[in-house]
């Protein structure tokens, strides 16, 4: 998975720049596969994230238009938030934000180990002859 090395902030601002990375790293991407267009889009966003899907949908549409990537579709895979649980010795899932403790014996734990992601998963193009699947950038 490629990391998108964007800075968390404010709303729309926040996800504006996102897209703008995203359309960069995949359009780079495209390029390099000599692929005329992208059809989708995938990202693996964690629910810690502070990404507001609509908001991103919103500044995709924007900035990708004039690009390989304008009319791709954007997929979304929301990662829960995961925290490792000493007393039970795993990784648990969160069942809500509200509260950091285990789910099944109740401990608290900052531990964070899932929740916070923003990757890029996968690129799907396509060319004039046919479309193909390009597996994440690793």
């Amino acid at each position: 998975m490629k990391q998108l090395g964007v800075e968390l902030g404010g709303h729309l601002m926040h996800e504006l720049s996102i897209a703008s990375r995203i359309v960069e790293v995949a359009g780079d991407h495209c390029r390099d596969a000599g692929a005329v267009r992208a059809v989708a889009i995938t990202l693996r966003i964690g629910r810690l994230s502070c990404v507001h899907e609509d908001a991103l949908r919103f500044s995709f549409g924007l900035v990708s238009e004039g690009t390989p990537l304008a009319g791709a579709e954007l997929r979304i895979i929301h990662v829960p938030p995961t925290i490792w649980c000493g007393p039970c010795g795993r990784e648990v899932e969160l069942p809500s934000l509200q509260k950091f403790a285990c789910p099944i014996c109740g401990t608290p734990s900052g531990d964070i180990r899932a929740g916070r992601e923003l990757d890029l998963e996968s690129i799907e193009l396509a060319d004039e002859r046919s479309t193909v699947t390009e597996d994440a950038i690793r």
